[in-house]
């Protein structure tokens, strides 16, 4: 497991030559954070929405008007390999149309967080390898939805294992501080994850890690599928980071089925939300479905 942590010890110089040459490359400014993160940021109401998908299909995404690619840590920040992999998705961002400013599936479900044999430890250097590597690429977040490694085993106490999470959350984020990059935590359905189910949850949890750089991700289609209220989106406004879509049935995207995203489009900008959202979906054909996805959104956005 130890070989898996290896950061080869890469040289300062070295590092940092590739670090500017790809952002110079994807245009990319790693700019500063004021309080909570967004307000440097700040911009059109829902200025910024993306597609989860692999940077590989940057070209349809610029094509389509997209502003960014949501890639994931395991396969494109690639923690638990060496710095020379890393390398080469560094040269492929280098070449990208867009750049990557968040990535999702954070940890793998062995790495524990909860239950009789939590691995705090291994996750603790795992996201910091996570978390470095995101501000070399330019990264702003990372999403913490991860229902394998945080799911609570059959018969454990969910009063134990909700104090567990809060514990290695509280210190994974001084480590996504150190290196500019907000965890951002994705309530899951109850159909992915038996636990944080709702913004309301997750809303609960990031209050209680209390950190700047631990915020909260409202995923309008996890959302649905709970029957969770945009209300909650108004309560836990304030605590807002990064946001994901989808329709309910089939996790179509925006249009296939019709959804109207319009309450909870209602409730962001009436929080006034200033972050960023990507379409997190199952596509029929990326290149044929993306610009009229977009298109839906922006209508709807228009209608509110």
């Amino acid at each position: 497991m130890n070989s898996i942590y290896n950061m080869n010890n890469m040289n300062t110089s070295r590092r940092d030559f590739i670090r500017f040459t790809v952002l110079a490359g994807t245009t990319l400014i790693l700019r500063p954070f004021s309080i909570y993160g967004v307000a440097s940021e700040a911009g059109m109401f829902l200025e910024k929405i993306g597609v989860s998908t692999g940077l590989a299909n940057n070209g349809i995404l610029a094509t389509a008007g997209y502003s960014f690619v949501e890639e994931a840590v395991r396969t494109f920040l690639v923690p638990a390999e060496p710095e020379s992999v890393f390398e080469q998705k560094l040269a492929l961002l280098k070449e990208s149309k867009l750049p990557v400013e968040a990535c999702n599936t954070f940890l793998p479900a062995t790495l524990k967080c909860v239950g009789p044999a939590p691995v705090h430890d291994e996750i603790l250097k795992y996201g910091e390898i996570a978390f470095r590597r995101a501000q070399m690429a330019g990264v702003k977040t990372i999403v913490f939805g991860s229902g394998g490694a945080r799911a609570i085993p059959e018969g454990f106490s969910r009063e134990e294992a909700k104090q567990q999470f809060i514990s290695v959350c509280k210190q994974l984020a001084p480590l996504a501080q150190k290196y500019n990059v907000v965890i951002t935590l994705e309530p899951l359905n109850t159909r992915e994850c038996n636990f944080i189910n709702s913004v309301a949850e997750g809303g609960e949890i990031v209050q209680l890690v209390k950190h700047e750089n631990f915020r909260l991700l409202a995923d309008i289609y996890h959302m649905l599928m709970e029957n969770e209220s945009p209300a909650n989106i108004t309560r836990y406004g304030h605590l807002l980071y990064h946001t994901h879509i989808a329709e309910k049935t089939g996790r179509t995207a925006p249009g296939v089925n019709n959804d109207d995203f319009r309450p909870y489009f209602k409730a962001l900008k009436d929080v006034k939300y200033e972050g960023r959202m990507a379409i997190e979906c199952s596509w029929k054909n990326l290149e044929l479905q993306a610009g009229d996805a977009l298109k839906v959104l922006r209508s709807q956005l228009a209608e509110i």
